[in-house]
């Protein structure tokens, strides 16, 4: 009985907090969705602009590329918000992971990035589909290098692996779990699924894509915030402030 009640005594555990005077917005998967970031930005700016003054920070968690109609266009309206705002901050997926692949002509990444909706990445920047169809790997390879400005993928090859805010960590994938947060593998941080994703304990709380969710996904030790834009027509940003939670979303 003793224990019990000194079981049921216990303090709850402290939620997770964003420092004071910062507010973080974090951007799940995009994949070529303009029209959904253009709107998210705009809900962004206006949830920002009723809230107190902050150091506000907008974390894109990667995957800006593939499948969606106009990969193209949004990275180059990150890369002008980057350089205009100062802001933003912005995770590599694996789908940037692949496009930089084929850029740099590997061949494994260049069947990848066919497989994966890298044809939807090609069309965006204005390689000709009937070209595209007709090439192979290293024709794929030429027709990338002359199609995508260098300033695109240097853009893309800044992007972090890991941010770290308050008690918040932010990754594209996930964690490799009981590996420390300093010792995870660019490829964990990029790809990881199982078992992250069953994981009971992650050692903080840690916010992610990749893996897609008709909504946000929240569990004790991690938030999903990849909806599905190219697939479900819903982009998700996750609000943090302070020990505030919430979530904007832009549907198409």
């Amino acid at each position: 009985m003793l224990s019990r009640l000194l079981k049921s005594r216990r303090a709850p555990a402290p939620l997770p907090t964003i420092p004071d005077g910062q507010r973080v917005y974090a951007i799940g998967d995009i994949h070529g969705r303009l029209d959904l970031l253009d709107d998210l930005i705009a809900r962004i700016d206006a949830d920002d602009s009723r809230r107190a003054p902050a150091e506000t920070t907008i974390i894109v968690l990667g995957d800006l590329v593939d499948r969606g109609p106009e990969s193209a266009g949004v990275v180059d309206r990150l890369a002008e918000l980057a350089e205009d705002r100062g802001n933003l901050r912005f995770l590599k997926g694996n789908h940037e992971e692949l496009f930089l692949s084929a850029l740099d002509g590997d061949a494994k990444g260049l069947r990848m990035f066919a497989r994966v909706g890298g044809r939807e990445t090609a069309l965006s920047y204005g390689i000709d589909p009937i070209a595209y169809e007709r090439a192979d790997f290293g024709q794929l390879h030429a027709l990338l290098i002359a199609a995508v400005p260098d300033r695109h993928a240097a853009f893309l090859r800044d992007f972090e692996d890991i941010i770290r805010i308050g008690d918040y960590t932010f990754v594209h994938a996930g964690i490799r779990p009981g590996v420390p947060l300093d010792e995870q593998s660019p490829r964990d941080l990029r790809w990881i699924r199982e078992p992250f994703l069953s994981a009971r304990e992650t050692g903080g709380m840690i916010v992610h894509g990749h893996t897609i969710t008709e909504s946000p996904d929240e569990q004790a030790g991690r938030i999903g915030i990849d909806t599905g834009a190219y697939l479900h027509g819903i982009l998700t940003a996750l609000v943090l402030d302070g020990q505030e939670r919430g979530f904007l979303q832009s549907a198409g």
